[in-house]
């Protein structure tokens, strides 16, 4: 059985607050990547990076002063782009999610999970690490033409880092 896994492909993060060119772009790619998975048979999920009003009174919010993904907002929401069906969604608020992994975790003959969004060096980064700590004998992959990050540059060193930690970059 395979997972994938989309990351925070919300609407703050491709053009809205913190949004950037190369996020824009990897949305037809996700969006592409999701009905190849299904169509294969694969299980299907999404994580939301979730924050509330007091966004920039928290730890997060004061070294990234920039509200976004407050609950509920135009901002927080998938994608219209991408097909989300009545696949499960993790709210998450921080970068990486403990929930997550846990239901990966249930999962009877898992051998692979898949992680594509926003942001690589965030939580992209911090999901797969989060998912390699927990199922260490399952296979992590990454596809980096449907992942983008603050910077071209920090992309790379995110799939660079993750490649040490025995995590598949494709």
């Amino acid at each position: 059985m395979k997972l994938l896994i989309v990351i925070d492909m919300q609407n703050d993060f491709i053009d809205g607050s913190l949004g950037t060119k190369e996020a824009v772009a990897i949305v037809p790619k996700v969006a592409e990547k999701i009905a190849e998975a299904r169509a294969a048979g694969e299980l299907v999920v999404f994580t939301r990076d979730t924050h509330q009003e007091n966004y920039l009174k928290t730890q997060e919010g004061k070294n990234l002063p920039v509200v976004h993904c407050v609950k509920g907002s135009a901002g927080w929401q998938i994608s219209r782009s991408l097909d989300v069906g009545d696949s499960r969604i993790f709210d998450k608020p921080s970068f990486g999610s403990m929930e997550l992994a846990d239901f990966a975790a249930t999962l009877d003959g898992l051998e692979e999970i898949e992680l594509v969004g926003l942001c690589t060096g965030i939580c992209v980064i911090s999901n797969a690490f989060i998912l390699k700590a927990k199922l260490p004998e399952v296979k992590i992959s990454v596809d980096s033409s449907c992942c983008a990050c603050v910077t071209p540059e920090s992309h790379a060193t995110a799939l660079s880092a993750m490649k040490l930690c025995q995590i598949n970059v494709k």
